[in-house]
């Protein structure tokens, strides 16, 4: 399910392996985060259900708030996958891939610059077994299929470990301007 409302969202139920586990929270454990986002305007929230009401992996991409660096290409130009997880019991079943591609399918997403920030402190490496590297390029083999592709940024938190991740991915109509812009402010020089 893709652009989820809020009434939407209300009639479903999260799957209880959404939550705390003893080196890993969820980023949104409560329904109420994803209908606030939701509601946000241009914001898609995504959703994998199972049977008739139950969230087993969600996926949101949504306008950056404008005190951060990303928002400074102007409104609407740039937009953040915010959120892709999907609950332990049903990874390794292409869940992932599917919300990705539900993230990014609308017309529009070819005006923008979607990006993702992966930092390793938020990653489930005991759920998956994985070490933060191997968790790094299972992320690059997930967002690669859709256009996205790795950039260098010295933005401090991407910088603390090495095995953080910072990809984008630009629209086929964003202008050559932006897409300078946006090389620029990768590494704190405000646009022009």
């Amino acid at each position: 399910m893709s652009f989820c409302r809020p009434s939407q969202i209300r009639t479903l139920r999260f799957d209880r392996e959404f939550g705390r586990h003893a080196q890993y929270k969820s980023l949104y454990t409560r329904k109420e985060s994803l209908e606030a986002i939701s509601a946000q305007p241009g914001a898609n929230v995504v959703l994998a259900v199972a049977g008739e009401d139950h969230i087993i992996g969600f996926g949101v991409l949504a306008f950056p708030p404008a005190s951060e660096r990303w928002a400074e290409l102007g409104p609407g130009v740039m937009m953040e996958v915010k959120a892709v997880e999907v609950c332990r019991s049903w990874r390794s079943s292409k869940v992932a891939h599917g919300i990705v591609g539900s993230l990014l399918d609308f017309p529009q997403i070819e005006d923008r610059i979607a990006y993702m920030v992966g930092y390793s402190w938020t990653w489930d490496l005991d759920g998956t077994g994985m070490t933060g590297s191997d968790y790094r390029r299972m992320l690059i083999r997930l967002f690669e299929p859709f256009g996205f592709q790795e950039f260098q940024t010295n933005e401090p938190n991407l910088c603390l470990k090495p095995e953080n991740l910072f990809m984008g991915r630009i629209g086929a109509n964003v202008s050559e301007k932006t897409q300078k812009d946006f090389k620029w402010l990768r590494f704190g020089i405000s646009p022009s």
